[in-house]
């Protein structure tokens, strides 16, 4: 995947690694047909992408769609990119400001609470990519488990980080409250967006104050 892992550092802001500057007319394109792909993501899935249906919803023809993304898999593939890129803009990158250690771990989660909330409605490309792909072997399934690989990677260096600044314990098993803390994710994309229960995002923000307080120093509680 061509994507960066996450660093602590955000993308300088510059007009070639921003979108919708400078950029050429193929480029701004590109990016239009981007949005409308992601958006048809949530609705049908990364499987229900297709070239055809995606011109329709764009308003271009087939060939036009064709030019930019070669096949159906380059398609699925770009999403996947495109996803990724979003989530880091929204999740990661606002969460480097705060302070290394507990607090950087809450803000993260407190974004991907946010993300997710956002989600119910629109659907998340990861969840339901898992769901497609999940025992079909290829570039599309490669691309969705290095994303989500990465941003594991992320939480589980904030949760060493908490632990390094004394906030949590040293016994905490990263990979194990990682899980939990994944788990509390998909718990509320089910019960929100299958099951329609109400109260479903404040249950998971207590749900996290619950699996950090089993780990907090008595310094941090």
């Amino acid at each position: 995947m061509a994507d960066p892992v996450l660093s602590e550092s955000p993308p300088a802001d510059t007009a070639e690694s921003r979108p919708g500057r400078n950029l050429h007319k193929g480029q701004q394109t590109k990016a239009a047909i981007l949005d409308a792909a992601l958006a048809l993501a949530g609705q049908v899935g990364l499987e229900g992408l297709s070239i055809g249906a995606l011109a329709e919803v764009a308003g271009m023809s087939k060939s036009g769609v064709f030019a930019h993304f070669g096949s159906r898999e380059e398609l699925q593939i770009s999403v996947v990119r495109e996803y990724h890129r979003r989530f880091e803009d929204e999740v990661f990158f606002p969460a480097m400001k705060a302070s290394r250690g507990l607090p950087r771990l809450r803000q993260l989660f407190a974004n991907w609470i946010l993300r997710t909330s956002i989600e119910i409605d629109s659907g998340c490309i990861y969840i339901s990519g898992a769901v497609e792909f999940d025992d079909r072997p290829g570039p599309v399934r490669d691309a969705l488990v290095e994303s989500v690989r990465i941003w594991h990677a992320a939480m589980h260096r904030a949760i060493a980080g908490a632990k390094q600044a004394g906030h949590l314990k040293a016994q905490t098993d990263e990979d194990q409250l990682l899980m939990e803390i994944h788990g509390l994710i998909l718990a509320l994309h089910y019960e929100a967006r299958f099951l329609r229960n109400p109260g479903c995002i404040p249950r998971a923000h207590h749900g996290f104050d619950n699996l950090l307080r089993q780990h907090l120093t008595d310094a941090a509680s």
